[in-house]
């Protein structure tokens, strides 16, 4: 079977499952068999595929069907221009996280140490996108990930030591900050936020395969964001800042429960490229 017939077939079957942008999806695990680029997928069109690649496609497309994400999949995925390794162990990174680690790159331009680390917290870690993605950019830096479940340890472990940040990314088994050892100048958390009640109403994709530790936020959805928040005042040095994310409609009210913890401090809410309040960020100086 030539590769443009069977990304038909495979697009048709994605189709009747409801999986959005199907085409794209056969294109992407085509290429992912024939280890090639796109450009080099549009020029074979009209070759025909071994056995063996069949086989493989077809694999791949029958985990597609149960709605598994193509990260899960594949095993892979991309994070601010960064590949990683991602198990359902950890949840999904979203390309509106990546907000927080530009206002934290942002922030140490700003407030450089002065003869000594940069000292950074990721708190809830999961795969350690974050975390490794700052150590990569600040290699000044000396950055705590922390999580409490140890199985996505394992997974920012195996992520620490893909991109060589090993020595200066340390892993911590705890909940949220309490594990760290020291206040740091830079906290970063993209903590569970969704409400109990409408974790039932996410796409199967979610719903079905991330880790329900890393979404349900209880009952209004930000328990574990006043958890955190409360754990914070003891571990932000001056000068520092925190960057939360946060879901569609509560930063004004995470904003109100920053406020409760950190009196006179600079507390402002920034909007993400499609507009939506997404990050809190509180401001010591």
């Amino acid at each position: 079977m030539k590769l443009r017939e069977v990304i038909c077939q495979g697009e048709s079957l994605l189709t009747e499952q409801h999986i959005e942008d199907a085409h794209l999806e056969c294109e992407y695990l085509l290429r992912h068999v024939l280890n090639i680029g796109k450009a080099s997928l549009y020029a074979r069109l009209g070759d025909f595929l071994t056995q063996m690649e069949e086989r493989k496609f077809w694999a791949l497309v029958s985990s597609r069907l149960t709605h598994k994400p193509l990260a899960y999949i594949l095993k892979q995925c991309y994070f601010y221009g960064m590949e990683y390794h991602i198990e359902q162990q950890a949840l999904i990174p979203r390309p509106e996280t990546e907000l927080l680690v530009e206002e934290a790159l942002r922030f140490a331009t700003h407030h450089p140490p002065a003869g000594h680390p940069m000292l950074i917290a990721d708190i809830g870690t999961g795969s350690g996108v974050l975390a490794i993605t700052l150590a990569v950019h600040l290699p000044y830096s000396k950055v705590y990930a922390s999580d409490i479940s140890p199985a996505a340890l394992e997974v920012a472990n195996i992520n620490r030591h893909r991109h060589r940040v090993v020595e200066r990314v340390h892993l911590l088994k705890g909940n949220l900050l309490e594990p760290l050892p020291e206040p740091v100048n830079i906290i970063v958390a993209n903590l569970p936020y969704v409400r109990k009640e409408d974790l039932n109403q996410l796409a199967p994709e979610i719903q079905w395969f991330e880790p329900l530790m890393a979404l349900d936020g209880g009952k209004d959805g930000l328990d574990v964001i006043r958890e955190f928040l409360c754990q914070s005042r003891d571990k932000l040095a001056s000068p520092g800042i925190i960057l939360l994310e946060v879901g569609l409609g509560q930063a004004r009210r995470v904003r109100t429960i920053a406020e409760a913890y950190f009196s006179g401090k600079n507390i402002d809410v920034i909007p993400d490229l499609s507009g939506i309040d997404r990050v809190v960020r509180i401001l010591h100086t």
